[in-house]
């Protein structure tokens, strides 16, 4: 199982000219070995770019994107993460969504997928991070490919512009 990041959905949501691609065939091999989670961070963030929760909830399902509840244990993890960040300097007062995402990938045994691993590394060590590396283009495809580049992307009807 993969618990994948905001980033990763939101370059293939936006189209993102540099990151798209990389995490389209990032997903796709994901969906390849496994389910493909989000927690409920994770669909807040996405949520940002729609308008109605049923169209955030039809596009996760139209990927087989699953929402899984994130366990208490990761949940404590996540603020010993934010005090250890704190404790070295850290101006931010409230927890960042990292905090969040990386314990629950720990504690739940699942593999993280995201495009920027660093804050994953620096207080969660020891768990794969799926990351961006050199380009590869043979990487496997599976029929997730045209499903969540089309899929993704909020109709601009309902889109609202993010800050």
């Amino acid at each position: 199982m993969t618990l994948v990041d905001t980033n990763v959905l939101l370059d293939i949501a936006t189209n993102d000219p540099k990151s798209a691609a990389w995490s389209l065939r990032r997903l796709d091999a994901a969906a390849i070995r496994g389910p493909v989670l989000l927690n409920a961070v994770v669909y807040a963030e996405f949520s940002v770019g729609y308008a109605r929760i049923e169209e955030v909830d039809k596009v996760l399902a139209d990927v087989d994107l699953k929402l899984a509840e994130t366990p208490r244990p990761a949940l404590f993890l996540a603020g010993k993460a934010f005090q250890r960040y704190r404790a070295r300097g850290g101006a931010r007062t409230s927890a960042l969504p990292d905090f969040f995402i990386g314990p629950h990938a720990a504690v739940a045994g699942f593999s993280r997928l995201t495009r920027d691993p660093r804050r994953y590394r620096a207080y969660f060590p020891g768990r794969s991070s799926l990351r961006r590396t050199r380009r590869n283009d043979d990487d496997p495809c599976g029929t997730l490919s045209i499903a969540a580049s089309t899929a993704l992307r909020p109709r601009r009807s309902s889109r609202r512009r993010c800050a």
